[in-house]
């Protein structure tokens, strides 16, 4: 993995950023998700999800596409959702 210095950056923002958040289908997955989204881009539309099943249905797949203002933003993001105890990975 490159590690890019905070004051550099391979993203030219603001911009649309797709992040596909996968875990267990159980119940207050999708919501956990939102709210922690919700958190960060107050602009998000929850409605706006993609949504996977796997094969057997153990796992979701959501597809977020959030409005990136700066790194910190995604990097704030994406540790808040790996955090989180419903959220098996993030992409």
């Amino acid at each position: 993995m490159i590690d890019v210095p905070l004051e550099q950056s391979l993203i030219e923002y603001p911009c649309d950023f797709p992040i596909k958040v996968m875990g267990l289908a159980q119940a207050g997955f999708r919501n956990a998700v939102i709210e922690i989204i919700l958190r960060h881009d107050r602009q998000f539309q929850a409605a706006s999800i993609a949504v996977k099943t796997s094969k057997h249905a153990k796992y979701l797949s959501l597809t977020c596409v959030v409005k990136a203002l700066s790194r910190e933003q995604l990097d704030n993001i994406y540790q808040e959702l790996c955090d989180h105890p419903l959220v098996v990975m993030v992409l």
